[in-house]
């Protein structure tokens, strides 16, 4: 395995963040995401699938693939940045491999590069023991933003 160079690691921050990003509203509540695991470069996320995430096809829909790459594309960051600082994806890109349509689907991402400006996340997402998902992305490590 090649050694990644990564700010530090803050230990302390895990437990909370866990329970604070599986309190979110909006987007990660409705598609039911939960963070279950973090260390050092890694975290994994899992959602259950739900009939009301199907296309007519019977397929959870790639979009909600995408959104569930998304959200732990920049939650994987947390732990390694500064208190107050906030990840913004840039791009990424993902592969769909296999049809979803029951179970649960778990995403594992990977930090690769990080930098105090941005870093380079890969992500694979599995579904009922086989690869479901490939992603790779981007996000840009943002300070936080002036007040007045």
């Amino acid at each position: 395995m090649i050694a990644r160079r990564m700010p530090d690691f803050h230990p302390e921050m895990v437990d909370g963040f866990i329970a604070s990003s599986n309190r979110m509203t909006g987007l990660p509540e409705f598609l039911g995401i939960r963070v279950t695991n973090i260390e050092a470069g890694r975290l994994t996320a899992e959602m259950t699938v739900d009939p009301k995430l199907l296309t007519s096809f019977g397929n959870m829909h790639g979009g909600v693939l995408s959104a569930l790459c998304d959200h732990v594309l920049g939650c994987v960051c947390y732990p390694h940045m500064e208190k107050g600082q906030w990840a913004a994806t840039t791009e990424f890109k993902i592969n769909l491999l296999a049809p979803v349509s029951t179970g649960a689907v778990r995403a594992h991402a990977e930090i690769l590069s990080m930098s105090k400006q941005t870093a380079v996340v890969r992500i694979e997402m599995e579904n009922e023991g086989r690869l479901c998902g490939s992603a790779q992305g981007t996000v840009l490590i943002q300070n936080p933003r002036p007040k007045g």
